[in-house]
């Protein structure tokens, strides 16, 4: 919304968002059913699978509250389970004439296809698409700053207890920046594997990007499992994952380019 210059339209948002700043002054219509600050990885799962077994859902939803704003439209995203609100059950407490439109982007063409859906819902089609015309000169500005190199070995964790390596777009980014991804499937969801499997892949580049987890978050979560990370072998790179990879917006390409860096660098 704010990429396309739509922050004066914005009414609410949810208990993540938190970018740009000046966001944070819209009532917060969601909130976790657990609270997860300071937790380490392997706790917020075992809250998480809790959630999903008890509610169905990790999040809570003030639907009363969105009611009551009156929007026209209601934004949200069916990407997984863990961030997904239960959209069927919020629909039916909506006022008459509420829109919903869910993206659910996989890679980053969807990515860019969930930007136009946004631009055409609010009327500003073509601010969309010169958003998208401006991520994809960045995109080519990166294959050409790396075309040609060695390709390093790279290995992705989107998650530490237990291990995740990538899926949806982040294998995409990784091969646009140069590296040959070891484990992780685009488009696919992120998928578990076991710490013995991934130090058997000898990786040159390890980056350390748990989802939702911003830098000193991951910071302190590589902390707590330096011996299976050390073990891995491969340079480590520590990354900010809820800014620039968790999220199907335009700072994937901010992500992109934080990648292109790391891998190759000067």
């Amino acid at each position: 919304m704010y990429a396309l210059g739509l922050e004066d339209r914005l009414v609410g948002i949810s208990h993540s968002c938190d970018y740009p700043p000046s966001v944070s002054d819209r009532p917060r219509l969601s909130r976790p059913r657990y609270n997860i600050a300071g937790l380490s990885s392997g706790e917020i799962d075992a809250a998480v699978r809790a959630a999903l077994r008890d509610h169905g859902s990790v999040y809570e939803i003030d639907v009363a509250a969105i009611n009551a704003l009156n929007p026209d439209l209601v934004l949200t995203q069916g990407i997984c389970d863990v961030c997904a609100v239960p959209e069927s059950q919020v629909i039916e407490s909506f006022g008459a004439g509420i829109r919903v439109l869910s993206l659910d982007a996989h890679d980053m063409a969807a990515i860019f296809r969930s930007i136009c859906d946004v631009g055409r819902a609010t009327g500003v089609d073509e601010r969309a698409e010169r958003l998208i015309a401006n991520l994809r000169r960045r995109i080519d500005a990166v294959r050409e700053q790396v075309e040609g190199r060695p390709r390093p070995r790279v290995l992705a964790l989107e998650w530490l207890d237990p291990p995740y390596v990538p899926g949806h777009w982040v294998p995409e980014l990784i091969g646009i920046a140069g590296g040959d991804l070891v484990a992780g499937t685009a488009r696919r969801p992120s998928y578990r594997m076991e710490w013995s499997d991934l130090r058997a892949l000898q990786p040159d580049v390890v980056l350390i990007m748990p989802c939702g987890f911003n830098l000193a978050e991951t910071r302190r979560e590589a902390a707590r499992y330096d011996e299976p990370l050390r073990m891995l072998g491969g340079r480590q790179q520590l990354l900010d994952a809820s800014s620039y990879f968790s999220r199907s917006g335009p700072r994937i390409v901010d992500g992109l380019e934080i990648l292109a860096s790391t891998i190759f660098p000067s």
